[in-house]
Parts: C-alpha cells; structure tokens; sequence
C-alpha cells in the first residue's frame, strides 16, 4: 500500500510535505506558545493562578487522550479524511480560545483543540513515511522533526512577542494562515487510504486506556500545587491511572480485536525506540522549562530578552537535522544518535556551572550545542523506529511514538519542577547552617554595610540572598539530574538493528506484514 503511495503522490510530494508541516508546526507552536500569555489572561479574565493553569491542563490531558486513537479513526474512516477533519476542527478552536470571554469558555475550547489537534504529528508523520520511498526516509523524519521540534522551541519567544506588542489573543488567531494552508494543500494533493469498514472498536480498551492517560496526566501536571502524595486528589489520580493500566494491559492481550495490536511489538526497532522516545521526551522540554524562570527570576531579563536568548538552540536543531537529512543513507543512524546524546551532556554539564552572573555568550552557545545534539537524535531515531515496521501499522505505531514522547515530557517537566523545589529547600538549610557571627563573610558583609542584622529588614534581605542561592544550586543540580538522564539513554542504542539498505523492497524487511 505505501509503496502505491509513495508513487502516486511522486508528482506533488513537495507540495503535500509543505502543506503536512504546516499542521505540524501549528500543533507544536502551541504546546509552548500559550504559556508565556498565562499572566495576561489571568489578569484579562481576572483568575487566580491556580485557576488559569487549567488552560494548559485541558489541552495536555485532551491531547492525550485522544492521541492513541489516531490508528483507529485512520483505519476506518481514511487517513486524507481525518487529517483535514483535524486541521479545520483545530483552527476554529484556536479561533474561539482567542475569542473567549471567560475561563470557562477558552478552557472548554482548549479542550477541542487538545482533541483534534491530537492526531495531527502522528499523522504528518504516517504521511510522510508514507509519500517518500524507504531509501529517502531520513530526509523525510528530518523535515518533518524540524516542525516537531522547532516549533516548541520557538513558541516562547513567538508568544512573549505577539503578547508583548499585540494582545495574547493573538497566541491563538495566529493559527489560522497555517490552518488554512495546510487545509487547501492537503485536500487538493493528498490521496485518501483504503479504509477497514469491518475494523470493530474496542470501547472497552479505549476506555481503560483514556482513563489510565488522563488520571496520569492529571497528577503530573498537578501533583506539584497540590503537594503530591500528600494529597488525597493525587494519590485518588495514581491509583486510577496505575489500575486502568494494568486493566489495559490485560485487555490487549486477552482480547481478540484489541485496541491496540500487541503483535507490533515484537518489532524490536518500535519498542526499542518507543522507550527511547519516552526517555528523551524526559530531558526534550526540562530544560526549556528551566530556563526562563532562571533567566527572568534569577537574573533579571525581561520576557522578550529570554526569548531572543533560548531562540538560537532552534537554530541548532534545524541545522542538525539539515546536516542528517544528508548524511542518514551514508551513515549508520546509530552513531549520529550517540554523537547527539554526548553533544547533549556536554551542554548539560557546562549549564552546571552556571551562575547567576552567567554571560550571555554561554547562554546561546550551550543552548545551540544542545539543539544540535536533539537534531542529530531526534530524526535518527524516527527512521530506526519505523525502519522495519510494516506499513499498516504505521498509524498506530506514530501515534504510540507521539504519545510516549508527551507521556515522557510530562514526567520530566513534573520532575525537574519538583526537584527544584525540594532541593531549594535542603539548600536553604544548608545555607543556614553557615550563617553565624563567625562566618568571616558574613562578618565582612556587615561590616561594609550590605546588611544590617540588628533590623527585620535586614534578616529578610538576609533570608532572600539565602534563598536565591539556595535557588540557583537547585538549578545546577536539576541540568546534572537531566545529564544523568541522557547519559542513561545511551545503552538502549545496543538493542537498535542497523536499518535496512536503501536497495530492498519496501516489504523486505517489514517485519509482521
């Protein structure tokens, strides 16, 4: 079927590239666009703090809910169908989020963008692997991780400009040139799938899977406000998503039309590189969410200065992928991950020594050693993933691949959050313990005037210098956290087959068909 595709679709293949990485990069830009607007629309919509993050909420929980049935819908009703059906639904909600007059309304409309904006990566990606024979595979995974992973990169810095110097409704009603773009190309260009009308749908799985992904999703995007374990509404959220897992996984492998086919994971090369995915989605936005809070809080840069900053490391993503689109039929895409993963330490390791007088210079250049290093893993490990899948299973197994890497990214934005707070305080302690009248340096502080301890005003001012230093260790500490991580990413490279040559047939080595 997809080597039909790819021949068919031959003539206007550029044409259905452009219009798919539209969609994709409007999907991406807005998993990170709107968080910078989130004071503003707190303060529009007049909200406490608390209150407004479920603008966020809604759409990572929707979005993941509804990513595992992107096979299914693909099957039964045509890949060209819901593609479309996704973009136009998608669009709209961006344009009732930027009408919304209240929480309840643009939480609501959050919501419908998580649901149809669900399906638009995996099947970008399904496309694309699809529309390119199998020898030209890498370039195609590297355009489409370009919109993938540059997209998020650069939200911040689109969001923090279109608030700074328009209105954060324009977070939103900038979607709508890319909606309607990708709509007209892909319905002009774009073939429709044979579809599985007598495919059955298993409610039963679904079912236990969604509420398995949302309770998850729940408690790792609120565990932090509610102070986790110690909180009956988190630990209600960990025992629902821990059963319907297990529930899930007894299903699938009990029933004879499961939700999700379990015989496509005895490709080895897609559940190698899903669990690969899962651990660098860890480390993908950890560090993006560390930053600015770093730079803004710790060292007094505005909005758009951190944005204009953090915006150089796309360009080192897009440069990697560039440089792999060529050299992946040359060389060993297992060695360019590895290179990508040491890269990526390495930049982690120079964030330990960090301060908070850190130059700009060490900013830019650790962030575009680190997109570089995610560009040489990122497009590498979608060609291996998929390199010996057969081609029905390509809109399940993009679909697993895109939710194990939300699945991962929302563990490590909870973690490095949560770290950071805990170690803040052990660091206060600490901090503490060296703060008597025999500490030669605080002796000399007092001395020069910086502090005047016989005042309340000057025990604060005290307790806030502790506190901040407390706070950039804790920083240093999270980038060594996510070093480890990466380098704990390295072994999984050991179980990954060399790809197949670019000479055999497309059903050679696709494995299960």
């Amino acid at each position: 079927m997809n080597a039909t595709i790819a021949r068919d679709a031959g003539s206007h293949r550029w044409l259905i590239t452009v219009s798919v990485m539209l969609a994709t990069i409007m999907q991406a830009l807005d998993t990170t666009i709107a968080n910078v607007a989130l004071p503003h629309m707190q303060g529009s919509m007049g909200t406490t703090q608390d209150q407004i993050s479920w603008v966020l909420t809604s759409y990572i929980v929707a979005s993941a809910i509804c990513l595992p049935l992107t096979g299914f819908l693909a099957a039964r009703f045509g890949r060209k169908r819901l593609f479309i059906w996704s973009i136009v639904g998608f669009t709209l909600a961006s344009m009732l989020c930027g009408a919304a007059q209240s929480l309840e309304q643009i939480v609501a409309f959050r919501l419908l963008q998580g649901v149809f904006g669900a399906s638009l990566v995996p099947l970008s990606q399904a496309v694309l692997l699809d529309t390119y024979p199998r020898e030209q595979h890498g370039s195609a995974m590297a355009v489409w991780g370009m919109g993938v992973m540059v997209g998020p990169i650069l939200g911040p810095s689109l969001g923090g400009w279109l608030t700074e110097y328009y209105d954060w409704r324009w977070v939103f009603y900038i979607n709508l040139p890319f909606g309607l773009l990708a709509w007209f190309g892909l319905a002009a260009f774009l073939k429709e799938t044979p579809t599985e009308r007598e495919r059955r749908f298993d409610l039963l799985g679904f079912a236990l899977l969604a509420l398995a992904i949302g309770a998850f999703q729940l408690m790792l995007d609120r565990g932090e406000s509610q102070d986790w374990f110690g909180s009956r509404e988190i630990l209600l959220e960990a025992v629902i998503a821990g059963l319907c897992l297990y529930l899930f996984v007894v299903h699938v492998l009990t029933h004879d039309q499961p939700f999700i086919e379990p015989v496509m994971f005895r490709d080895r090369n897609l559940s190698i590189g899903l669990l690969f995915i899962f651990m660098i989605g860890i480390m993908l936005f950890a560090t993006m969410t560390l930053l600015p809070p770093f730079m803004q809080n710790l060292m007094g840069y505005p909005v758009l200065d951190v944005g204009n900053l953090l915006a150089p490391r796309g360009l080192g993503t897009m440069l990697a992928m560039m440089l792999v689109g060529r050299l992946i039929t040359r060389v060993d895409p297992r060695w360019m991950i590895g290179l990508g993963l040491l890269l990526t330490a390495l930049s982690l390791w120079e964030m330990t020594l960090f301060t908070a007088d850190v130059s700009a210079y060490d900013i830019v250049h650790t962030g575009v050693v680190q997109g570089f290093g995610l560009g040489l893993i990122f497009v590498p490990l979608s060609t291996l993933t998929f390199s010996t899948l057969a081609p029905r299973y390509r809109n399940d197994g993009t679909a697993l691949y895109s939710l194990m890497r939300n699945v991962g990214s929302g563990i490590g934005i909870s973690l490095v959050i949560s770290y950071l707070a805990q170690r803040t305080q052990i660091n206060h302690a600490v901090f503490t313990d060296f703060i008597t009248p025999f500490s030669q340096a605080l002796t000399q502080a007092t001395e020069s005037g910086a502090y005047d301890l016989s005042s309340a005003a000057g025990l604060l001012a005290l307790d806030a210098e502790v506190t901040r230093q407390a706070a950039i260790l804790a920083y240093l500490q999270d980038f060594r956290l996510m070093m480890f991580v990466t380098l704990a990413s390295l072994p999984l490279l050991l179980l990954l087959r060399k790809p197949p040559t670019a000479s055999a047939t497309p059903d050679t080595h696709a494995v299960l068909d």
